[in-house]
C-alpha cells in the first residue's frame, strides 16, 4: 500500500498503537490522531518511542467531538504528508459507565459525542476525496458490547451499536465508488486499561471467554490491516467480531 495515507483516531492508545503499527508494516504512511487532554508532550514521547521501534508515524492533535478541530487535524496530515487520507480508522472513544437509572445527561452526551458523533466529523472530511479517487477504506472500531449489551453501559452500547448502523448505510452509498466501509468489534483486549482490572476479576472474565484468554491489540491490528488491503475490496458493510467466542451469532 505504498504512498497511501492511513489516519487512525485515538492512535496513541493501546489499541491505536497496534493498528498504527500494523498499517505501517503494510506500507501505509500512517498518522495517529490524539487528544490526551492537550498533552502534546505525551504524544511526542509516544512518537519518539515508535521511532525507536522502527515505526515512523506522524501525529496530529484533534478533538473528535469538534468538527473544526477535526478539520485542522486533517489539514495538518495533508500538509505533512502532501497527500489526502486514503484509509480512515475511527478508533477514538471513551466510557462513562453507570446504571442508566443513575446516569447523568453528561455521561450520556459525552459518550455519544466521542464515540458516535465523532464518526460524522472525521468521515465527512475524507469521504468525498475517496469517492473522487475511486479508492478508500473506512474502518470503524465498535465493541462486543454493542452486539450483546453490557450492564452499566447503556450509553456506550448505544453509541457503539450506532457505529455499525453508520457503517452499513455509508457502505451502500459508496460501494460502487471503490470505497469500502466496515466495522471491527473487539471483545476484551489486553490493553493497559484492562490490565488495571483486579486479577480475580480478570480471571472471572476469562472464564467466560471460550478461548480462555483476552485478545491482544495486535490481533485487532491484523484485522484492520486486512480490511485496508487492496485485496479486501469485496468486503463492505461487514461487522467482524474479534472476541474469542464471547458472543456468537
Amino acid at each position: 500500500m505504498e504512498n497511501k495515507v492511513a489516519m487512525v483516531t485515538g492512535g496513541t492508545g493501546g489499541l491505536g498503537t497496534a493498528i498504527c503499527r500494523a498499517l505501517h508494516d503494510q506500507g501505509f504512511i500512517v498518522a495517529a490522531g490524539y487528544n490526551s487532554g492537550g498533552n502534546h508532550a505525551k504524544a511526542q514521547a509516544w512518537q519518539d518511542k515508535q521511532k525507536e521501534a522502527g515505526y515512523d508515524i506522524h501525529i496530529t492533535y484533534g478533538d473528535v467531538t469538534d468538527h473544526e478541530s477535526c478539520l485542522k487535524s486533517m489539514l495538518h496530515i495533508e500538509e505533512v504528508t502532501g497527500q489526502t487520507i486514503d484509509v480512515l480508522v475511527n478508533n477514538a472513544g471513551i466510557t462513562r459507565d453507570g446504571q442508566f437509572r443513575k446516569m447523568s445527561y453528561e455521561q450520556w452526551h459525552d459518550v455519544l459525542s466521542a464515540n458516535l458523533d465523532s464518526m460524522f466529523h472525521t468521515t465527512r472530511l475524507v469521504i468525498n476525496n475517496m469517492v473522487e479517487r475511486g479508492w478508500g477504506r473506512v474502518i470503524n472500531i465498535s465493541s462486543v458490547n454493542a452486539q450483546k449489551g453490557q450492564f452499566g453501559q447503556c450509553n456506550y452500547s448505544a453509541a457503539k451499536a450506532g457505529i455499525h448502523g453508520f457503517t452499513k448505510a455509508l457502505a451502500q452509498e459508496v460501494a460502487r465508488k471503490g470505497v469500502t466501509v466496515n466495522t471491527v468489534s473487539p471483545g476484551y483486549i489486553k490493553t493497559a486499561m484492562v490490565k488495571k482490572i483486579a486479577p480475580e476479576v480478570q480471571e472471572k472474565i476469562c472464564a467466560g471467554i471460550p478461548v480462555g484468554r483476552f485478545g491482544t491489540p495486535e490481533e485487532i491490528g491484523r484485522v484492520v490491516s486486512f480490511l485496508a488491503d487492496d485485496k479486501s475490496a469485496y468486503i463492505t458493510g461487514a461487522d467482524i467480531s474479534v472476541n474469542g467466542g464471547l458472543h456468537m451469532f
